[in-house]
């Protein structure tokens, strides 16, 4: 949630923009951008674009697949699966996302930038690029044994 202001002739005008992050809590999330000139309606414009873009991302026993790193902007991002009983280590943006698509364990570093708005869009750049172990048999067209003794 963030306040801005618009300096007219007439004096301050203030609006409201919001970064809202919805999950299932098992592999589905989306984020989105809303703003009003209220709070209420620019939560509620975040929530309308965040669920157009919702996406699936593997989770492997309440962690993630493998680690991974994230770019966006100026924010960078690395994800890394933890043992269970870890819980999730990040901080602000990062932390919101990772709770949204039902990770338990994480452990995770953001660098460069500590906007909201790229720090969300640098963990979902991570969090799409991670494949679960099923996806890569199928895809280079081997059994799912073959990959971990190939």
């Amino acid at each position: 949630m963030q306040r801005v202001t618009k300096v007219t002739k007439g004096g301050r005008a203030f609006g409201f923009s919001a970064i809202v992050v919805v999950g299932d809590g098992n592999g589905v999330v989306g984020h989105g951008l809303g703003k009003s000139k209220d709070v209420s309606s620019a939560i509620a414009k975040a929530v309308e674009d965040a669920k157009k873009n919702l996406v699936r991302i593997p989770i492997l026993d309440g962690t993630l697949p493998h680690e991974q790193k994230g770019k966006f902007g100026g924010a960078k991002v690395f994800i890394k699966p933890a043992s269970p009983g870890t819980g999730v280590i990040a901080g602000g943006a990062v932390r919101a996302v990772l709770e949204s698509v039902g990770v338990h364990d994480v452990l995770s570093k953001s660098q460069g930038s500590s906007n909201p708005h790229n720090a969300v869009k640098a963990t979902f750049d991570a969090l799409l690029q991670l494949r679960s172990a099923a996806a890569i048999a199928k895809q280079r067209g081997i059994s799912l044994e073959k990959v971990f003794n190939g």
